[in-house]
């Protein structure tokens, strides 16, 4: 494999992106949990420690956090059928919207049990 300076440009690009990404996603999740605990658990499919955390992390944690070359938080749609289920056009929205909310409850109880 040949490494050249066009790699780690690239790479500390895509980086900065990442930790831009779990910035935002953090910051998104704090609020949420502020404003409503057991929505957002559903939402994020978290856990009641998970969401205490959050809720509690000052600015230097988050950003701290943030800064990892990894996406801290990963898809909950993970897999094809998923994907394919709630991006589906054939169905109308009010169906869409019904059908995510099923299955990300279902993975959310998945997850915790």
């Amino acid at each position: 494999m040949e490494i050249n300076e066009n790699s780690f440009a690239l790479n500390d690009e895509i980086a900065r992106e990442i930790s831009d990404i779990n910035l935002a996603y953090i910051l998104l999740a704090q609020k949420m949990v502020k404003q409503d605990k057991a929505a957002s658990m559903i939402r994020l499919g978290i856990g009641t420690k998970l969401a205490d955390m959050l809720a509690n992390m000052s600015i230097s944690q988050i950003i701290k956090l943030s800064n990892s070359k990894f996406l801290i938080f990963s898809p909950r749609l993970n897999d094809e059928a998923s994907i394919h289920a709630v991006g589906n056009e054939d169905k109308d929205s009010a169906l869409q919207r019904a059908h995510m909310s099923i299955l990300m409850t279902g993975r959310n109880s998945a997850a915790k049990n």
